[in-house]
């Protein structure tokens, strides 16, 4: 991907200024100006943003020193004070909302930016389809690697236009308010604002109630907001601080007020859509981080969602994918906690199944012990959506060596014969190939703790000097670089899938290299326990990364 987005190709309609945009800050002195500069960039003067009006939430740190600065030597900037602070996003919201002119409002975070040509995109789709809400693809920017991942890009791929939300359901997957449009004649006559006050989640709300008011929404795929990520920050956005069980609490409480107003305005299809959403997206990623949290914190977790998801339809259970149903189900029929690793590396992407593997009545199930849990589909499921697990060992000799093991899956594969295995490797921030390895699979029994199911072996040896070339010849910080499986098998199915991290050569070393002297590389696994790799080079490399150590 690219690491930084290009400025969007003027829309044919030249719309005049008509957009207020609101930014909101709470202790964010460091990054609020270029927020608000990238609002103000929007357009000259007079041209797509008539104000930009930034709300102050009773900072603490020169936030509002830093707003006013700015405010003196640019008129369309406005300043909203707070005497107290409201505890979350939604107050401030709801007061830039207010004071707003404009005859369309934008919303903005004070860590975010808008890229070049946002608004006037934005604006002229709404002039041009009539419509009150208009959306724009968003990617996540992952700081400070400058790695761009795409936010539900499903629903971004080319221009639409839906005249209502119930007949495009999908629409409830997207959450956010930041990368939308909105006519605040439409917003006032139906009453929508944001919850007041300590409310998390406030933007799963907003959407609810704006799309159960059932708007004419556009569509576009230009790139409109670029949210980030900083998992290193000192204070963790709301999205990002998850340590603590309450923030799991707010979130079902969101999604659970969301359901209630869809089905209270009659809308039963976006109500389904969003209980199939909250399975294949907010269970699935809270899962997979679930073994990285203490014991308290499982058994509380366990117990909310169980009793959420009892309240869940068959339906909602059935609509949603595989992997997700299947960690629902777990859930629901266990009164504890149970299997964490396999939960966790199921609720990966792509979604990995670990043996051992159990049949009850000729059903494919979960465990012996719960054969209520049936895995539905398995038998007939594609080979690409198969959850497959694939074992990748490092070598301890050498952590440019792989030793391969692909698990069979109640038999499928066995009956698809696998033949060879592509190792693909991608450099994270920017998702550029690296080298491809290719080896043959040959049939081996299976471990004894993976039961009597058939597998498959391999060997590979990475070319680690061509990955630090790619990323940059001596590079004094080591490039994360991601592994991807592609498994050909003799019936021309096949399948890609995540290497799963395992043994004791996952740790740092430095290796002697021809062409670069010394090699830093250290094997390591992911929060959802896939295999990734990071390479630096020289001399400079390990010094660095030896003084850091030394310096805790």
């Amino acid at each position: 991907m690219k690491e930084a987005l290009e400025p969007l190709p003027g829309p044919t309609i030249t719309p005049s200024a008509q957009v207020s945009i609101v930014v909101i800050a709470f202790n964010d002195a460091g990054h609020v100006g270029d927020a608000v500069r990238s609002a103000l960039a929007q357009g000259a003067p007079g041209e797509t943003v008539t104000e930009v009006i930034a709300v102050n939430d009773a900072s603490t740190d020169g936030t509002g020193a830093a707003l006013d600065a700015l405010a003196h030597d640019e008129p369309r900037l406005r300043v909203i004070h707070r005497d107290t602070n409201s505890g979350g996003c939604g107050t401030p919201r709801n007061d830039g909302l207010r004071a707003a002119t404009g005859r369309f409002v934008m919303f903005l975070d004070s860590d975010d930016v808008l890229p070049p040509g946002a608004a006037r995109a934005l604006l002229a789709a709404a002039l041009e389809h009539d419509a009150p809400v208009v959306a724009g693809a968003c990617v996540r920017r992952e700081l400070p690697a400058h790695r761009d991942v795409p936010w539900q890009p499903g629903l971004y791929r080319e221009p639409a236009v839906h005249d209502s939300p119930d007949a495009s359901p999908q629409l409830v997957r997207d959450t956010l308010c930041v990368n939308k449009l909105y006519e605040r004649a439409f917003l006032d006559k139906h009453a929508i604002t944001f919850p007041e006050g300590r409310f998390t989640y406030e933007d799963f709300v907003f959407t609810a109630r704006v799309l159960a008011a059932a708007p004419r929404i556009a569509t576009l795929p230009d790139h409109v907001y670029i949210w980030h990520v900083r998992r290193s920050a000192a204070r963790q956005s709301i999205s990002l601080d998850r340590k603590d069980v309450a923030n799991w609490q707010a979130r079902i409480a969101a999604h659970r007020a969301s359901v209630q107003i869809f089905q209270e305005a009659g809308h039963k299809a976006l109500a389904h859509a969003a209980s199939t959403k909250f399975l294949d997206h907010d269970l699935r990623m809270y899962v997979r981080e679930l073994h990285t949290r203490g014991a308290d914190y499982r058994g509380e977790w366990w117990r909310l969602t169980r009793d959420y998801l009892a309240g869940f339809d068959e339906a909602d259970l059935r609509a949603a994918r595989a992997p997700a149903r299947w960690l629902a189900r777990v859930v629901l029929a266990s009164p504890a906690p149970r299997d964490l690793g396999r939960l966790t590396q199921l609720a990966a992407r792509p979604g990995r199944l670990l043996p051992p593997y159990a049949e009850a009545g000729g059903r494919a199930v979960w465990s012996q012990d719960l054969p209520e849990v049936e895995l539905d589909a398995i038998g007939t499921k594609p080979m690409h959506r198969l959850p497959v697990t694939i074992d990748a060992e490092p070598a301890l000799s050498s952590p440019g060596v792989l030793r391969l093991r692909v698990h069979d899956l109640y038999g499928r594969l066995a009956a698809a014969g696998p033949e060879s295995i592509d190792i693909e490797l991608r450099r994270r921030r920017d998702d550029r190939r690296g080298p491809v390895h290719t080896a043959a699979l040959t049939p081996a029994p299976a471990p004894a703790a993976g039961g009597s199911e058939a597998c498959w072996t391999a060997e590979v040896v990475l070319d680690l000097g061509a990955l630090v070339e790619r990323g940059g010849r001596h590079r004094a910080d080591p490039e994360p670089w991601d592994l991807m499986a592609q498994v050909s098998c003799a019936d021309g199915a096949g399948f890609r899938a995540a290497l799963r991290a395992i043994g004791p050569g996952l740790r740092r070393r430095v290796l002697p290299s021809r062409r670069h002297l010394l090699l830093l590389v250290q094997p390591y696994a992911t929060t959802g326990g896939a295999l990734s790799l990071r390479v630096a080079s020289g001399l400079r490399s390990v010094w660095r990364i030896g003084a850091r150590r030394l310096r805790r």
